[in-house]
């Protein structure tokens, strides 16, 4: 069986895109509004191609279907997780995703709980996470009225923080951003507020504020995530998370590195280059450690954000 899945990322153009991800990782994107990797996908609307092995050429979704054995034991019927780098050249829409089960009878589609690493981003950036209002009456009062100043909470990132973002959040990234994003194979967002702006064809993208008031949380319940750095040989591992539906860390190798695995688990690389079982990996890089592989072997230096799904989350 491959013990590691090598993808090939799909680029997504956005109204808030850049070209970061060319700037930063070389991509060969396919304009300077690109604002998304989908890096590891097997989403209906980003299915990635495997680059190596026995299993080249065929898409994630398809390897998912035909090669469980390589899930261990993931039970969903299809493809779990989704990882992303976005560059948010501008600000994104402030936005909700729904859960699991409104977005399943409404959509067809995962719910999306997400997390944020922030690769890079400008002095003084800030992103909104949350919102100030008490009641569901007194949220929806103030987006009818557009409160958006009073309403929205902003508050100030750096390089190397993280955010858990459960379903149900009001966020947006804003302007000077680049994030690499972890969340649910999910592809819904309902838009609550997109700042009048406009497209090149003069209009206004579609807004769901009716469904978002459906699916909000009231009151705003923040995430706080306090990282765990553990110290390993040439390895130091920093855990961000663990929840039912997503565990992540960071993983620095200095030299020649082991660590045993739990499950088959999703990597990207940040920065550096080496040998992963063998594997040449540099930056920008982005594979799958399957079921198969229950040990991985580093050399080199590389930064790596990893995400996995536990079967008991710690």
């Amino acid at each position: 069986m491959q013990e590691i899945l090598k993808l090939k990322p799909i680029f997504q153009e956005r109204i808030w895109g850049g070209d970061k991800l060319k700037k930063h990782f070389d991509y060969d994107i396919p304009s300077d509004h690109t604002g998304e990797c989908w890096a590891i996908s097997a989403h209906r609307n980003g299915d990635c191609i495997i680059e190596n092995g026995a299993l080249k050429g065929m898409h994630l979704s398809e390897v998912y279907d035909k090669y469980r054995e390589l899930f261990g034991s993931a039970e969903s019927p299809v493809f779990p997780l989704l990882t992303k780098i976005l560059d948010a050249s501008d600000d994104l829409s402030v936005q909700v995703h729904p859960d699991d089960e409104y977005a399943m009878q409404n959509e067809d589609d995962l719910g999306k709980t997400e997390c944020w690493y922030i690769i890079d981003c400008e002095e003084n950036a800030e992103m909104i996470y949350g919102h100030q209002a008490k009641t569901r009456e007194e949220l929806v009062g103030m987006i009818d009225e557009g409160k958006w100043d009073a309403l929205l909470q902003r508050i100030s990132i750096k390089p190397g923080d993280f955010f858990y973002v459960p379903s149900g959040t009001i966020h947006a990234l804003c302007k000077g951003t680049l994030v690499l994003e972890t969340q649910q194979s999910s592809d819904t967002t309902y838009r609550v507020y997109d700042y009048d702006r406009v497209d090149e064809k003069g209009e206004k993208r579609q807004l769901h504020i009716e469904e978002a008031k459906k699916v909000l949380s009231v009151p705003h319940k923040g995430s706080t995530v306090e990282p765990v750095t553990i110290e390993e040989e040439n390895l130091t591992v920093t855990k961000y998370t663990s929840t039912r539906f997503f565990t992540v860390e960071k993983w620095t190798v200095n030299g020649k590195a082991d660590k045993k695995l739990k499950e088959f688990t999703l990597v990207s690389v940040l920065s550096g280059q080496g040998l992963v079982n063998g594997l040449e990996v540099k930056k920008g890089d982005h594979f799958i450690l399957t079921s198969a592989c229950k040990e991985a072997h580093f050399e080199g230096n590389l930064e790596m954000i990893v995400s996995w799904i536990d079967r008991i989350p710690c």
